[in-house]
C-alpha cells in the first residue's frame, strides 16, 4: 500500500511558477513509477508528467513540454512537479499517482489532489 499527499497548490498569475510536491509513504518508493495528472472543471482527468522509479526517465504531455519538470527524491519519498510559465488553461486539480507497472502502465494509488489556479 502507498499513501500519497499532494501539496504546493495555490493561486498564481499567468506567467508565474509553482512547485507541487507529493509525499509518499512506504520504504519501497523507488519501486514505483510516479505520475502527475490534472482535472479541470468539466473535463476528464489527463496525464501531465511521469517519471520512472530511478528518476532517469521522464515523460510529458505535449501541452506542458518545456514548461513543467517532474523530478523525484527517493531518499525523501517525494516527487515534484515544477511548473513554469503557467497559463490560465493550466487551472485544475492536480493529482499525483503511483504505479507498479512503469510510467506507461496503470496507476494503482492516488493522492487527494491539490488545486492550482492561474489567473489572467
Amino acid at each position: 500500500q502507498v499513501q500519497l499527499v499532494e501539496s504546493g497548490g495555490g493561486l498564481v498569475q499567468a506567467g508565474g511558477s509553482l512547485r507541487l510536491s507529493c509525499a509518499a509513504s512506504g520504504r519501497t518508493f523507488s519501486n514505483y513509477a510516479m505520475g502527475w495528472f490534472r482535472q479541470a472543471p468539466g473535463k476528464e482527468r489527463e496525464f501531465v508528467a511521469g517519471i520512472n522509479g530511478s528518476g532517469r526517465s521522464t515523460y510529458y504531455a505535449d501541452s506542458v513540454k518545456g514548461r513543467f519538470t517532474i523530478s523525484r527524491d527517493n531518499a525523501k519519498n517525494t516527487v515534484y512537479l515544477q511548473m513554469n510559465s503557467l497559463k490560465p488553461e493550466d487551472t485544475a486539480v492536480f493529482y499525483c499517482a503511483a504505479g507498479v507497472h512503469g510510467v506507461h502502465g496503470g496507476y494503482n494509488y492516488w493522492g487527494q489532489g491539490t488545486q492550482v489556479t492561474v489567473s489572467s
